[in-house]
């Protein structure tokens, strides 16, 4: 056959071209004048600057379907547009998570790209680093390791307590306040909740005393959770346990405050670890020796004499001693003679004074203040109030309880010696042949003469 004219062959070749380039650019959006959708991928992924694109595990939408500029505008032959504000551009297709009430700063600024490649990545929402890592970034990762961990933060799960876009709630919790460790610990919730009293930062923030983090003390406490964290709200304690000079020994325990005290809800008041008489006799089953003497066996000395002093009677042992301590004997709250004779100064019976009327033993006649007296002669007057050596409360009282009436003792240590007190009641008066005077009687209708 013969070959074919010379225009019909180049029509032939200009067909074929033409489908070429058909086929090229069909399906594809339209793009400016310097190129197609393709020749553009093809010019930045596939030559030598941007080999690598879209070759990780996690790839942005765009530059996995080669559309790159949904987000570049080409202004020429290899050339774009700088982008000037990176938030607003993704806003174009994301959903703007700048509205709530807290936002994190990066997004605040439209600085997607701290947090996001925004091209590919190996981690899952094109992050820059994985978990923890990503937030150390910013985040000054020693303030996250030191020597105690909470446990989400060793792990590098910052998002089990954090958003990391917006919230409504500070610091970009998931929940209000405490509700957040909550989540987790869901044993304090419950022992929480039907307490009487709750400590006040349990009630507000939790971080009060713990660090959400880590710390350098057990359980993550801000301070050593024993008296220095507890000294960082109540100095008011710090102050009178440094200046008290007879302190209480529970202090000097490895527990200190916490020997006492729960620190977060308790049934009994101050956060008391159990009713605060029961609390005193669990360590006071015993005696104890003092510089100043033998500290009795209070739970025994109760147990064994039924007649309780008001205070003993209401269970209240802080009516009259400081449970942290004191500038006075026995951790008193107000001075009171530690000896069997004192001079007479009303400043000596402050504690006594508290509740008991301090003409008591300033009046020589009444007919009113005491029933100790021979018709109107006062005898608390005649036995205390002395210059030198007036006989204290002691002498005849026990301060706790006794078996006789008006706590009477029935013996009073007297150097080595457990002096007689040797009282006998009668229905208007009664007598005493104690160690230290002979026998004398008194009677409130019809006077004594002894």
């Amino acid at each position: 056959m013969g070959k074919k004219p010379a225009f019909i062959a180049s029509l032939s070749i200009a067909a074929a071209c033409l489908a070429m380039g058909l086929l090229h650019v069909i399906g594809t959006p339209a793009v400016a004048a310097t190129g197609s959708t393709n020749d553009t991928k093809e010019s930045c992924i596939t030559g030598t600057c941007h080999a690598t694109m879209g070759k990780e595990k996690f790839v942005h939408g765009p530059v996995a379907v080669g559309q790159c500029e949904v987000c570049h505008e080409a202004t020429g032959k290899h050339a774009f547009k700088p982008i000037t504000d990176i938030g607003e551009l993704c806003y174009r297709c994301h959903q703007r998570i700048d509205v709530r009430q807290v936002v994190h700063r990066p997004v605040k600024e439209g600085k997607c790209t701290n947090c996001h490649d925004p091209h590919q990545s190996p981690n899952k929402y094109q992050l820059r680093a994985a978990g923890e890592q990503l937030c150390f970034r910013c985040h000054n990762k020693e303030t996250f390791n030191r020597k105690f961990i909470h446990g989400p933060v060793a792990v590098g799960d910052c998002g089990s307590c954090h958003v990391a876009h917006q919230g409504d709630f500070p610091k970009l919790l998931m929940a209000q306040g405490n509700s957040v460790c909550f989540n987790c610990h869901t044993d304090k919730a419950e022992a929480f909740k039907n307490k009487k009293f709750i400590h006040k930062p349990v009630s507000e923030s939790c971080v009060s005393c713990h660090n959400p983090h880590s710390g350098d003390y057990q359980y993550n406490l801000q301070y050593d959770g024993r008296e220095e964290l507890c000294f960082s709200c109540h100095n008011e304690k710090q102050k009178e346990i440094s200046e008290a000079t007879v302190k209480h020994k529970a202090l000097d325990t490895e527990r200190k405050c916490l020997a006492c005290h729960d620190p977060h809800v308790s049934d009994h008041p101050k956060q008391l670890i159990k009713e605060p008489a029961d609390l005193c006799l669990g360590c006071h089953d015993r005696e104890y020796k003092s510089p100043t003497g033998t500290v009795a066996n209070m739970k025994e000395l109760l147990a064994n004499n039924k007649d309780h002093h008001g205070p003993v009677k209401d269970h209240d042992c802080s009516s009259c001693h400081n449970s942290h301590g004191s500038k006075y004997f026995r951790m008193l709250r107000e001075n009171f003679p530690p000896l069997f004779y004192a001079g007479y100064n009303e400043d000596n019976y402050k504690l006594c004074f508290m509740c008991h009327e301090n003409s008591l033993a300033r009046e020589k006649t009444t007919t009113t203040l005491t029933n100790f007296r021979n018709g109107d002669q006062n005898l608390h007057y005649v036995h205390v109030n002395k210059a030198v050596k007036g006989r204290t409360c002691r002498a005849c009282h026990d301060a706790h309880a006794t078996n006789n009436p008006r706590h009477i003792r029935d013996a009073v240590p007297f150097g080595g010696w457990k002096l007689p007190v040797g009282f006998t009641k009668t229905a208007t008066g009664g007598q005493c042949l104690p160690g230290c005077h002979k026998l004398l009687r008194y009677d409130r209708i019809n006077p004594v003469k002894n």
